[in-house]
């Protein structure tokens, strides 16, 4: 809310009023209102942690859903993606569990749950373009490579807390 509040403008700047005066003389001076944009579009709410598995899972602000999928880094080391095996929706899922696969022209692959979940929904665009992963692996967006969007349970929200923030596991695919 404060990065809102920080673009929301209540006046004209000082500067806008001199422009008016000097433009326009009158005996009164006029504000003209310059185009404000009144809206911040910066993600907020979501958190992104990684597993040693080179899964990450976003958590909302509220810790109840959430949304997977498999690391950039994965994607590169996975080479080309010709298949993705999805999740079925339903069903809580143990942190380790196997959540999907996805097969590469190099190897196959499972898809291990970061957290324990239940699926509510499967990117099915990866079932007629597996490769998006290749191309916007961590996109959470409607055409990116996520995986899952979930469901997270309490116990799921303090397995969340364990996990690597992007820091730590910059250093962890570094070693």
């Amino acid at each position: 809310m404060a990065s809102i509040a920080r673009c929301l403008r209540t006046g004209a700047p000082p500067a806008v009023f001199r422009l008016a005066a000097a433009a326009a003389p009158r005996a009164t001076p006029v504000a003209t209102r310059l185009p404000v944009r009144s809206f911040s579009t910066t993600r907020m709410g979501l958190a992104r942690k990684y597993t040693k598995d080179h899964e990450w899972v976003d958590l909302s602000a509220d810790r109840k859903t959430g949304i997977v999928g498999i690391s950039e880094y994965a994607a590169e080391q996975l080479g080309d993606v010709v298949y993705v095996e999805l999740p079925e929706a339903g069903g809580w899922i143990e942190q380790g569990d196997s959540l999907g696969a996805v097969e590469s022209v190099k190897s196959a692959s499972d898809i291990n749950s970061p957290i324990r979940c239940k699926v509510s929904q499967a990117n099915v665009l990866l079932e007629e373009k597996p490769s998006t992963i290749n191309s916007v692996a961590e996109d959470d967006s409607h055409g990116g490579g996520w995986i899952a969007k979930i469901e997270v349970d309490e116990k799921g929200a303090e397995q969340f807390d364990e996990l690597m923030d992007a820091k730590e596991y910059e250093a962890f695919t570094a070693e």
